[in-house]
């Protein structure tokens, strides 16, 4: 039971890297993560009576795993908006590399031959994505000037540049950081909701998680100055959306911690089963370009996710 409500964990999480997308179309990153949380809060209000019983120590370490989940997202929304949602999709797998060091160190989850054997397939398919990009690049560059589409040098140089951006060749390094860094944090939440789940019920979580998150974002806003259109924001209904699914992808994940025999390391793996959602839409919705090779890397890693929960 608890393998199929993280299964759908995962897949709701890859639909909402979708609608983060082009919920960044209309907003601010900022702004939709404000609203993000601040929606999402009071959709979890109904629960409030159930919140409640909540110790100061337990309080403190739900509001150091919000502050954990603010800085994820400031860095994945940035991420996600600067590059293709295919790449962001594929990247966003090496958490089940951070999940699992936490697991083995932390809560002494004892890795089996098998997950050995998928965390190297998840690792390979990492380092082909790193590697392959700028070759295919190259190659789809050299065919588009042969065919005679681009004879002049400088419109070739045009279809380099857009080339890169479509491939992920031509994102700043600084957003391939953001992407990896909030991967991190959000490994470590994830050890956080399996501690937590030991004291708590998910409502219990999940209402003074969201709270939490709600504050340090109004926080963020009203320390740094940062205009906010209010109105563009509330009429943004992407923004409504990502909030609902967040909700029931977490209600989803807060269910399955709490149950005894979940393993974290497993979890992690199924979790990334929405990364095929994501390089479909990139394909599909967002006409990415080299998303054939993207999601060869992605079928390298979910067969490492396979063989891991075997």
């Amino acid at each position: 039971m608890w393998m199929f409500l993280v299964l759908i964990y995962g897949v709701l999480k890859g639909v909402r890297e979708i609608v983060k997308k082009k919920s960044l179309e209309k907003s601010s990153v900022m702004e939709v993560l404000f609203f993000y949380t601040l929606i999402g809060f009071l959709m979890v209000t109904p629960q409030y009576k159930q919140a409640m019983g909540v110790s100061s120590r337990q309080m403190v370490y739900i509001a150091l795993k919000s502050f954990v989940i603010f800085l994820a997202w400031i860095c994945s929304f940035k991420a996600i908006h600067r590059m293709p949602i295919s790449l962001y999709g594929v990247l966003d797998l090496s958490r089940v590399l951070f999940a699992t060091l936490l697991g083995t160190v932390v809560l002494h989850e004892v890795l089996s031959t098998t997950q050995i054997i998928g965390l190297i397939f998840v690792a390979s398919g990492l380092l082909l994505l790193k590697y392959k990009p700028r070759f295919l690049a190259r190659r789809q560059l050299r065919r588009v000037i042969a065919e005679g589409q681009e004879a002049v040098a400088g419109r070739a140089s045009g279809v380099e540049a857009n080339l890169k951006i479509q491939t992920g060749e031509g994102v700043e390094i600084i957003y391939i950081v953001f992407a990896f860094i909030s991967c991190l944090l959000n490994a470590f939440s994830g050890l956080m909701d399996k501690l937590l789940m030991r004291e708590l019920n998910s409502s219990q979580l999940q209402f003074w998680y969201m709270l939490f998150l709600a504050l340090l974002y109004f926080a963020y806003l009203a320390f740094s100055r940062t205009r906010v259109d209010w109105k563009g924001a509330v009429k943004n209904y992407w923004i409504w959306i990502l909030s609902l699914l967040f909700i029931l992808a977490d209600k989803a994940l807060f269910l399955a911690n709490g149950m005894a025999e979940s393993r974290i390391t497993v979890m992690t793996l199924i979790k990334q089963s929405g990364c095929v959602v994501t390089i479909l839409a990139g394909k599909f919705i967002f006409r990415e370009k080299n998303v054939g090779y993207k999601l060869f890397c992605a079928c390298v890693i979910v067969i490492g996710i396979v063989v891991g929960v075997m």
